[in-house]
This record gives structure tokens, sequence and C-alpha cells, in this order.
């Protein structure tokens, strides 16, 4: 648990967008897993394993989520506000703003898209892992994650919010 619980806690809170919900999915994903550990048949590795595990809870959270929060909401939620480091304040602005449209245009995305690109893009997963943790074949990824890029640069271009 101390291994992954924070690379698992970081690609889910990117999926969902709250660190509430995500720290309750790693939890129960470390229950499930726990009750579960028998059934793993090491075909794959541990951490994939339990990346779809953390993944299909995420998924199923997310659909019964009510629709898109405000900004000021998402910012209560995940607690997240500049922070002073010695660089103008403009600068740290300009950042926390691309942080922020970033955030929004991934929740944008649909599941499958947002999920390849959490695990590509953020947590640095090669395709064949995204393959075994999402149960897709490593072409699907492929065409996912082309199609899911295209789609965050149209939903990131201004004027787009």
């Amino acid at each position: 648990m101390v291994r992954y619980q924070d690379r698992l806690f970081n690609a889910v809170f990117h999926t969902l967008g709250s660190r509430q919900d995500a720290e309750d999915v790693v939890q129960e994903a470390f229950v499930q897993a726990y009750v579960k550990l028998a059934t793993f048949q090491r075909q794959s590795g541990f951490y994939t394993w339990i990346y779809r595990i953390a993944f299909n809870l995420a998924v199923s959270r997310r659909r019964r989520q009510k629709p898109v929060q405000s900004i000021d909401q998402v910012r209560e939620h995940t607690g997240i506000e500049p922070l002073s480091d010695g660089e103008p304040v403009d600068r740290n602005l300009e950042r926390e703003e691309g942080a922020q449209a970033l955030k929004q245009a991934l929740q944008k995305l649909n599941e499958e898209h947002r999920s390849i690109l959490v695990l590509r893009e953020l947590e640095g997963l090669s395709y064949e892992a995204i393959s075994e943790i999402l149960d897709l074949p490593v072409g699907t990824v492929r065409s996912r994650l082309h199609r899911a890029r295209i789609q965050l640069r149209d939903h990131l271009k201004p004027g787009n919010n």
C-alpha cells in the first residue's frame, strides 16, 4: 500500500478532480485488492492490477457524480492555491490559470479519453501497461490517445471554454 498509494491517488485525482473522492476510491481499491488477492494471477504486475481496480472504481464513481462544478468549488475541493516561489506574481498567476485550464479541459473529456491521457501523460505509463490496465488492445490505446490529445488541444484553444 505504501509503495503505490501516492501514484494511485494522483492518477485517480486527475480522473475525478476531487481530493476527497480520490482518497475514497484509493482506499476502496486497496480494500478490494486485499479481499481479491487470491484472484491475482500474476499475469501482469501488481501495480497494473491495482490501477485497474482503482480506475474501474473511479469510473463508477464519476458516473454517479453530479455534473460539472464551478472553478471555486474545484479549488475548494482540491485545496490548490498558487504558492510563492520568488517569481513575479503574474507568472504564478499565469501558471495557475494554465493549470486550471488544463484541469477544466480534462474534465470535459469523456471517461475513456481522460483515463488514457492521465495514464500516459501524467503517470508516464507505457502503451502496454495502459493496455493491461484498461483491458484494450495496444492499437486501441494508441488511437484513443491520439483522439484524446486532439480533443484536449481543442478544449484548450482560446475562446473554447
